[in-house]
């Protein structure tokens, strides 16, 4: 049987390649960390040759995308792509960027990673780093089901059939859930982190119904009962990504430069690429052919039928790019040269197996690489191993292998650093999230803990002594790969997570900003379009609210950092978003809500609305008591609209960020309470991650405002604090989220240094000390354990 070869390479993305998709023989999709989704239309044949177009471009990298095949009603089908900006973008494929998107998904709080949807087109289902995954009905574009219980990022989702879905997570396991979100089974067997999942065609020698690969290496086959069939070995590192054939084989990438086929049980063929990562990989269900996404910014197709492969110099060219490429010595394990065979065994040995790798010492000494075709039935060259060092110029044992590096990481008082190994050969951020996993540390260190390899290797390459990285040095690395952090502003010594200080009493208010201002006036003006076309004209916005309204997004932009007085676009801007949050569809009111959040932290407006125009006397919180966004949150029914509801209590949060602000927040406790007392108090909603870190963003700033030493105490003041940690103590009982727990701990913390009162109720009275050990026993984070021992100090 014929082998894959080259059929294209495509090149435009200006950064990796992190998502590919091919649903038509004529067209390739393609999602990329330079933020753009971009279209591959085939032009001609024999050699193929693909025009390129942009799609869409984002505010930030993007790393999953997916295609609705054509239907009725959406006859071109649907590009859906998301990424860095949390922001889920569905549109036609004839759309230039700058046309409206047919959807913007609003709902994840972080990276969204993964991708999926049933082919009948009735149903999306998204994976994010926020541990949760989503699903969105088709035209009506809300979140219909949340899937939750995942214990940390959730790097795959499959839409297995018209009910099932399977979601591959950071914690190991793989869940199988109802469309509706219901858990089914819970998968164990996997060594490490999760990372791709594929349906497997029936006829599979094995019987299996679907496959995972991941961290380890290693594609195991699962029945949808949860029982493991078999395992396929073959890929040396990292696995990123499956598909599987309509002729039943599978196909995967991964960190070890290889895309590979598998048929049963067995390697068939193994495609290696001049890249260090192969980011992703996509089958053609109507012929077969293979395209994957790299990180040296290429897409590049495959094919098996010779009529659709490239041409002679094309196919020349690939092979030369990698036998010239440089291999880190860290990929193929020590090496030593004077045992090494020479040249002439590629000519007298021949491969036992697909994909097998041997070293060569060539006559001037250099070692080359060179990896079995069992279809060509001769040894390829692969690429040079070169060595990697650090600045010493000599390797670091750990653990039995060398590294270049091998940091100490300082985490908490008293105990023995932990140490972080690392090869210069590898991904900064894979190697941060590897130690995060490997010692049970929270993911807000991720961020940290890459920068700090960045700085601290800033400058060496593979085969020199480090230097120091210059002036404006590119953040993105040499390679094309994901640097997180800023070069320019490079610390003079590395931040790492250190020996943890005390973090009682909170004396800073908190607020929730961050927001892409383009894209929620995009979707504002998309969904008045909606209102307009819909039949629904008296509710849309006129032109000289719009015009309002882009007036106030544009004052915002322009002073991110700094407070705007109260102006006539304030004014007349902000009486748009009222308009907006209270006469809207409530399921069409979540970016008023989260103008109104922006507007709360950014100007006092909003807190001064007792003499605007929505009435004399009415404040901002009677205004969202009227607009029905607190509702139904009972402890028995779960929120109708849980976003709009936690947009809210965010726009709560943020008026403590000016001095008008503070004031209506003390004046109107007792109104805010009993607005937001039933959402802490029930556990159906404080399994809603975003919003109990809301709630609990809220309560901290309360803490601050009655433990400040300008706030005169009084026995109001007193009791006020004590309704809150009441509040606290509940959500600490139910809440399951790291950050959340936090937060409520550093809230309640700071409460109980407000008066011996506070101390004796915390503890004889809410039970305090027994609510901290369950959130301890749910979270094992440094961080929590340093809060709960400052609290249980202070309780004596």
């Amino acid at each position: 049987m014929s082998d894959y070869k080259l059929a294209a390479s495509l090149e435009g993305h200006e950064d990796d390649v992190r998502g590919v998709c091919f649903p038509y023989p004529k067209l390739v999709l393609s999602a990329s960390r330079d933020a753009t989704v971009r279209l591959w239309k085939l032009l001609e044949h024999n050699p193929p040759k693909y025009d390129c177009s942009i799609s869409s471009h984002g505010s930030a990298f993007i790393n999953a995308i997916t295609f609705l095949p054509a239907s009725p009603k959406y006859p071109q089908g649907l590009i859906i792509s998301g990424g860095k900006d949390t922001i889920i973008d569905v549109r036609e494929p004839g759309k230039s960027p700058e046309d409206n998107a047919e959807a913007l998904l609003l709902g994840h709080s972080h990276n969204v990673c993964a991708l999926d949807c049933h082919g009948d087109g009735e149903w999306i289902v998204s994976g994010s780093w926020d541990g949760s995954a989503r699903v969105w009905r088709i035209g009506k574009w809300e979140c219909d089901a949340i899937l939750e219980g995942h214990e940390g990022s959730v790097w795959a989702v499959l839409a297995f059939d018209h009910d099932t879905i399977i979601t591959g997570c950071a914690d190991q396991l793989i869940r199988i859930f109802t469309t509706s979100g219901k858990l089914l089974h819970t998968v164990r067997g996997n060594q490490d982190v999760v990372r791709a999942l594929c349906k497997v065609r029936k006829g599979h020698s094995s019987g299996a119904d679907f496959a995972s690969a991941g961290n380890d290496g290693v594609i195991r086959l699962w029945k949808l009962n949860g029982s493991q069939v078999g395992e396929l070995h073959g890929h040396d590192s990292f696995i990123y990504s499956l598909s599987s054939l309509s002729s039943g084989e599978l196909v995967s990438s991964g960190e070890d430069r290889t895309v590979r086929i598998w048929r049963g049980n067995e390697c068939v063929q193994t495609i290696t690429h001049p890249a260090i990562s192969v980011w992703a990989v996509a089958v053609c269900p109507e012929n077969g052919d293979i395209v994957s996404g790299a990180s040296d910014r290429r897409v590049r197709v495959f094919s098996k039928n010779v009529e659709r492969q490239a041409g002679l110099e094309a196919l020349q060219e690939f092979e030369e790019s990698v036998k010239s490429s440089s291999i880190p010595q860290q990929q193929v394990g020590d090496v030593n040269k004077e045992k090494l065979p020479g040249p002439e065994f590629l000519q007298q040995k021949s491969g036992t197996k697909e994909g097998q790798v041997v070293m060569i010492k060539e006559g001037d000494g250099s070692v080359t690489a060179h990896q079995w075709s069992q279809g060509a039935q001769q040894w390829m060259s692969v690429g040079t191993v070169v060595d990697a060092v650090g600045s010493s110029g000599r390797k670091k044992d750990f653990r039995g292998k060398d590294y270049d590096y091998v940091f100490d990481v300082d985490i908490e008082d008293g105990h023995a650093p932990l140490q972080l190994p690392y090869n210069l050969s590898q991904n900064p951020y894979e190697a941060a999230t590897k130690f995060i996993q490997d010692h049970d540390l929270p993911t807000t260190y991720l961020d940290q803990v890459a920068n700090f390899i960045i700085t601290s290797t800033q400058g060496a390459t593979i085969g020199q002594s480090s230097q120091p990285a210059p002036a404006g040095s590119d953040p993105w690395g040499t390679e094309s790969r994901y640097r997180p952090g800023d070069a320019q502003s490079t610390p003079s010594q590395p931040s790492v997570p250190t020996s943890r200080p005390k973090v009682l009493p909170q004396t800073q208010y908190l607020s929730i900003k961050t927001a892409n201002l383009k894209t929620i006036q995009k979707k504002i003006e998309e969904l008045n379009n909606q209102l307009i076309n819909g039949g629904s004209k008296e509710l849309a916005l006129n032109p000289a609210q719009v015009e309002s309204l882009q007036a106030l997004i544009q004052q915002l932009e322009q002073s991110p950092n700094s407070t705007i007085a109260p102006t006539p676009i304030t004014t007349t801007g902000l009486e748009v978003v009222l308009t907006i949050i209270t006469t809207w569809p409530p399921p069409q009111r979540l970016p008023g809500l989260d103008l109104l959040r922006l507007l709360s932290a950014a100007t006092p407006a909003p807190a001064e609305l007792g003499t605007s125009s929505a009435g004399e006397g009415e404040t901002l919180v009677s205004l969202l008591d009227r607009s029905g966004v607190f509702s139904n949150t009972d402890a028995s029914s779960p929120l109708p609209h849980p976003n709009n509801t936690m947009l809210a209590v965010r726009a709560l949060a943020n008026l403590f960020d000016t001095a008008p602000g503070r004031l209506l927040a003390s004046t109107h406790f007792d109104q805010i309470h009993t607005l937001v007392n039933p959402l802490a108090k029930s556990s159906s909603n404080t399994s809603n991650r975003n919003l109990t870190i809301a709630i609990a963003t809220l309560y901290i700033n309360y803490a601050v405002l009655f433990t400040s030493p300008d706030l005169p105490p009084s026995s109001a003041t007193g009791d006020r604090a004590l309704t809150l940690l009441d509040d606290l103590a509940s959500m600490l009982t139910t809440a399951s989220d790291s950050e959340a727990i936090y937060r409520c701990l550093v809230a309640a913390g700071t409460l109980v240094l407000s008066g011996e009162e506070a101390q004796m109720a915390a503890k004889e009275v809410f039970d305090l000390p027994g609510a901290m050990a369950k959130a301890e026993g749910r979270v094992k984070e440094p961080r929590v354990k340093g809060v709960v021992a400052e609290i249980r100090k202070l309780l004596g």
